[in-house]
């Protein structure tokens, strides 16, 4: 009788034991199998190290970051000035999560709007800056997808201006990368993600930064932390260099906000530690204006159709240019034409391709210019 009590008792552990193996492989498969991470060269946008980064994930107060470059634009085009003071509508009322508390009719300065959403994720503030800037905030949402789509975003959709939690409202490291990479070309709106602390609305409400990197990490520049039940800790951090080279971390539903912040710290110092940028210049020796057939002028200037830095291992030597250009071209020539290639190496490497076009135009010979320079020629 006791041995059968024990047998009972064993296969009761064993099939709680099996159960529980089930059911702690069903959570594993809601759950993502790691979190997220990308490192990027802010210029150039080359990512140098990653780990799921093109995953879809959830993004939480991470997605504002677009809408504040949206803002970034619109200042830079002179739609409204920082110490323009923007009026609050009735939709501010019952706004969910982080607020500054606006009532409909408050005013506020557009800088004050800014710091409220980049230090204290300020959702009524959200409100106020899209309807400013697109009459509505659904208007402003369809812009923020076109932003995406003309970033080549295509792994990301947004349904707010706010980043609530949404399970349709997805995007990637990768993508939040190029958005944080384009925000970071805007350097009057760096010292506000820069700021752990500060006040608006006559010192009565006090904005706090989530972004701990802000006091932590030397080289912070920018951008922003959040955290919520869906997307997990999440952190999009810019380390920038005294030259100016900056480099972007996003880290995408990790467990804890201390994982985020070492791994954005880790991330950055790779870069910095790891890579240099160098720009693609063209040889001189390969400037040599090309031969012209047929026409006014005998040989045409040549360029680069695009300059740009690239970014490659420190302890790299110089980058090797190829160039293809033919041995003369024939008139009618037009400026910005097309005629070859040029390719820069890394070694065996390519990191680098532009077109080489004519700097200026030339014209063909005609009779009549033909006998205008003869006659020339004669009275001279």
């Amino acid at each position: 009788m006791k041995r059968r009590f024990i047998r009972i008792i064993v296969c009761a552990v064993v099939a709680a034991a099996f159960f529980s193996l089930l059911s702690a492989g069903k959570k594993n498969e809601e759950l993502p199998a790691d979190y997220s991470y990308v490192l990027m060269e802010a210029n150039s946008r080359t990512v140098l190290c990653e780990n799921n980064s093109r995953q879809l994930r959830s993004a939480g107060y991470l997605n504002k970051l677009m809408t504040l470059l949206l803002v970034a634009e619109d200042l830079e085009t002179g739609k409204y000035k920082l110490s323009d003071e923007l009026v609050a509508s009735e939709n501010v009322r019952g706004t969910k999560g982080s607020v500054v508390w606006l009532e409909p009719g408050d005013k506020m300065t557009v800088e004050e709007l800014l710091k409220s959403v980049i230090i204290g994720n300020a959702n009524d503030a959200v409100t106020v800056l899209a309807e400013s800037s697109e009459q509505s905030v659904e208007k402003f949402v369809m812009r923020m997808n076109t932003e995406a789509f003309d970033l080549g975003l295509r792994d990301t959709n947004f349904y707010s201006p706010y980043g609530y939690d949404n399970s349709e409202e997805l995007t990637t490291a990768a993508d939040m990368a190029v958005i944080c990479s384009k925000l970071s070309e805007y350097e009057d709106l760096l010292p506000y993600f820069s700021t752990w602390r500060d006040f608006v609305k006559n010192g009565t409400v006090e904005l706090v930064s989530e972004n701990q990197l802000t006091r932590t990490y030397k080289r912070h520049a920018g951008f922003k932390a959040s955290h919520s039940e869906l997307s997990g800790y999440c952190v999009a951090e810019c380390g920038a260099s005294e030259n100016g080279t900056k480099y972007i971390a996003v880290v995408l539903g990790a467990p804890d906000a201390e994982t985020t912040q070492n791994k954005a710290k880790e991330l950055c110092r790779k870069g910095f530690n790891d890579y240099k940028v160098t720009a693609t210049m063209f040889p001189d020796e390969m400037l040599v204006p090309l031969k012209v057939r047929n026409g006014r002028d005998l040989a045409v200037p040549i360029r680069l159709r695009t300059q740009n830095t690239v970014v490659i291992p420190k302890g790299s030597g110089e980058l090797r240019t190829y160039t293809v250009l033919p041995k003369y071209i024939t008139a009618p020539v037009k400026e910005g034409q097309v005629i070859g290639t040029a390719a820069f190496y890394n070694g065996k490497t390519l990191v680098y391709e532009s077109d080489i076009v004519t700097a200026d135009s030339v014209r063909p010979l005609d009779m009549r210019y033909i006998l205008d320079k003869m006659l020339l020629n004669i009275v001279e």
